[in-house]
């Protein structure tokens, strides 16, 4: 009852009102970098079971290679942001980390799809091990990378820019994912062998990784030498925050416990999209291979073709996202939970149906519904968390609330060495779980709320203090 009667004394309003409207090519060179990002994350997701199967895991155990990207995104972006938040030298205070961390993540990207040439033998705990540390080198980095694109709209981009800015990131972050999941089909096309012997990663997909580690590198460099950030005190008169109490050093475990309720709620949300999520990337190909393909074989030239087929899908996924994107760019502030119900209702109804379908034609429409759905996880939850900051330990929220993306995925790995036997080890079943757990996530939104809890006892107080002035 308590709780009642003080979220109704209560009222939530804008924390970055000060801020100024931001030119387009500044927004523009705020969220190009996403593009680079995105295709390491876009190999990883669409290209990582069909590597693991190639060089002989046992599609029993592809949960467990999948903890590790979520374990290495939820321990280094809570770190990134609560240390660039009291970061501040000539390149700024999230371009450090960017100028770091791209030039590694772009190296570390070649490791995966290099596995199979090293001699270690098909299916060998050598093999196993070495690209496992590989898939955490690679998302080590990439969160590094990561990390910074996501603060700086939160430091530069006011709530008036907001759905245009994250919009843009997510345009970007979908042209990247059309490139990256395109290239194996367009090497293919072109000549390149799809196959290669017993444990070998195909050419197609060795050269893909090549490319992105190129295009990372130069659209983060990019970012970084055009992107000019608030220097401490502009920031701080922009958030309407005090300086000093900025740079003091507060832990995350303080932070977790007096973060805004909006966080909470979101992360609830969060939770069954990236259950969702995390399936699909383990089970579309398996998927496809079975009902289209029709093989469980991962050395057949079928399942190759499915690996290649699920890039495509996540290239059309990626362009539903985009067009999506332009549409959303223009919705009211007001709106935003509408749209975020309705984008996870169509992913949920789109995994739903794939998990039937049995023609290629009919899996491009599922993949739409789910690019909505994709557009929608990637882009609503920040812009909803941002505008619940007051811009104080914004990099450290930022970074925390990718637990509630990474912890997701950790649970679903590890709960899929229970629901995968459940379901006679039948991958369509699990995307039919995938579906139903964003229709869940659909409902779950209706409890978040928006905007930056300021009591009315507060309110007064900052009210009198003008007066007075």
């Amino acid at each position: 009852m308590a709780d009642k009667e003080q979220h109704k004394s209560q009222k939530y309003v804008n924390a970055d009102a000060g801020m100024p409207d931001l030119p387009k090519r500044v927004i523009f060179a705020i969220t190009f970098g996403f593009l680079g990002v995105n295709m390491g994350f876009s190999l990883q997701s669409s290209q990582m079971s069909r590597i693991f199967q190639t060089i002989g895991a046992n599609p029993n155990n592809l949960g467990f290679f999948f903890i590790f990207p979520g374990l290495m995104g939820m321990i280094v972006q809570p770190l990134v942001g609560k240390y660039s938040d009291r970061t501040w030298n000539r390149f700024g205070r999230r371009m450090p980390y960017l100028l770091f961390g791209a030039p590694i993540a772009a190296a570390v990207l070649l490791m995966l799809p290099f596995s199979g040439l090293l001699g270690f033998g098909y299916g060998s705990m050598a093999a196993m091990v070495f690209a496992a540390f590989a898939v955490c080198f690679m998302d080590l980095f990439n969160n590094i990378c990561m990390q910074p694109f996501r603060m700086i709209v939160g430091d530069m981009v006011n709530d008036r820019q907001k759905n245009f800015a994250w919009s843009w990131r997510q345009i970007f972050f979908n042209a990247g994912g059309i490139l990256a999941s395109l290239l194996p089909f367009i090497f293919t096309a072109f000549g390149m062998h799809n196959t290669a012997k017993r444990g070998v990663v195909p050419d197609t997909v060795i050269w893909a990784y090549i490319v992105a580690a190129v295009v990372l590198l130069t659209t983060s460099m990019w970012t970084v030498f055009n992107v000019k950030e608030y220097d401490p005190e502009t920031y701080a008169k922009y958030h309407g925050i005090d300086p000093k109490a900025a740079k003091k050093n507060v832990s995350l475990l303080h932070l977790l416990k007096t973060a805004p309720r909006s966080f909470w709620e979101l992360c609830v949300v969060q939770f069954f999209s990236w259950v969702a999520i995390m399936y699909v990337w383990t089970y579309t190909t398996g998927t496809l291979a079975k009902n289209v393909w029709h093989t469980t074989n991962p050395t057949s030239a079928g399942y190759q073709a499915a690996g290649n087929w699920y890039g495509v899908l996540t290239a059309i996924l990626s362009v539903a996202g985009i067009l999506w994107g332009f549409l959303y760019s223009h919705a009211k502030t007001t709106s935003r939970k509408k749209w975020y119900s309705f984008g996870l209702c169509m992913g949920g109804i789109g995994l739903c149906l794939f998990s039937f379908m049995h023609s290629k034609s009919m899996t491009i429409l599922a993949f739409i519904m789910f690019g909505i759905c994709y557009f929608t996880i990637h882009t609503l939850p920040f812009t909803l968390l941002t505008s619940s900051l007051n811009g104080e330990n914004e990099g450290a929220y930022i970074g925390l609330f990718n637990i509630g993306i990474c912890m997701p995925q950790i649970i679903a790995s590890l709960l899929s060495f229970i629901i995968f036997p459940a379901v006679g080890h039948n991958q369509p079943s699990m995307m039919l779980i995938a579906g139903i757990s964003l229709l869940i996530a659909a409902i779950a939104v209706k409890g978040v709320h928006e905007g930056v809890t300021v009591s009315h006892e507060d309110k007064e107080s900052e009210d009198a203090s003008t007066a007075n002035a």
